[in-house]
């Protein structure tokens, strides 16, 4: 199967298939970037999140939440109040933890170019971390990733280990690093919308230029007289005369594949 009609299969399958996240359905944040991209040929999205804060209750393995292993107290989309997360935490009984998880996306590019343009417009947007992954029989991922995330203990066996004050200055922390999440992916969406145009253009110019024909130049052999040293009869010069006008003779040759 050609690698276009390949990529097409799986991008067929993976848009046919349910969606298994938490939520259910696409963020609406983010709902017009994953149809911009789904509705060109040589993207699909795999998964994606605008961006969540969550209160989770478990226990920390090391630096790392095992979030299977938790219970959600709390997760929103949007913006944060203090008294939501002062209502959630008392019914915590393990060690609570507060975070804010920015932007997520994987799309499948058809080639590595495709990802290119995707990985230049998410990091002019602010998503640095962003990454492409080159795997098996060539799929190509682009992860479009953020650092501006958040993470903080708040309570310990089900005990709160910090002041109502701190909880409120977290929250705000946590809403401003939402907004912040929010224009990066309007910039995202606006970066990505100017660059695959700019690709559209560009591409019947690509075609042109790789369908023009090679053109050779043929010029006459003169055919000098070979004097001692003296210019040649005026029949001679003639001749020569008549050629030049013809020397110029463009012949446009069909590709090898004709």
């Amino acid at each position: 199967m050609e690698r276009s009609g390949e990529f097409q299969k799986w991008k067929t399958q993976s848009l046919n298939k349910a969606d298994l996240s938490r939520k259910g359905s696409v963020d609406e944040d983010v709902v017009e970037l994953v149809q911009l991209l789904n509705g060109r040929e040589q993207f699909f999205t795999t998964s994606s999140c605008a961006g969540r804060i969550l209160l989770l209750d478990g226990n920390i393995d090391g630096s790392e939440i095992q979030k299977q292993n938790c219970s959600w107290l709390l997760v929103t989309h949007r913006l944060c109040a203090k008294d939501e997360v002062l209502s959630a935490l008392k019914t915590a009984r393990g060690d609570a933890v507060l975070k804010f998880e920015p932007f997520v996306l994987h799309v499948q590019c058809r080639q590595l170019q495709d990802a290119q343009v995707l990985h230049s417009a998410a990091v002019d947007s602010g998503f640095r971390n962003s990454g492409i992954t080159v795997g098996k029989r060539g799929k190509t991922m682009l992860a479009v990733r953020s650092t501006h995330g958040l993470e903080v203990p708040l309570s310990h066996r089900g005990r709160l280990m910090v002041t109502e004050e701190y909880v409120d200055f977290l929250v705000k922390i946590a809403n401003q690093k939402m907004e912040e999440n929010k224009r990066r992916i309007e910039r995202f969406y606006s970066c990505l919308q100017l660059a695959l145009t700019r690709e559209e253009a560009a591409a019947p110019r690509l075609e042109a230029k790789k369908g023009t024909l090679p053109v050779y130049t043929h010029r006459r052999k003169r055919k000098t007289e070979k004097t001692q040293g003296r210019p040649g009869s005026p029949e001679k010069r003639e001749d020569l005369e008549s050629d030049s006008d013809c020397a110029d003779i463009s012949l446009g040759f069909f590709p090898e594949n004709y």
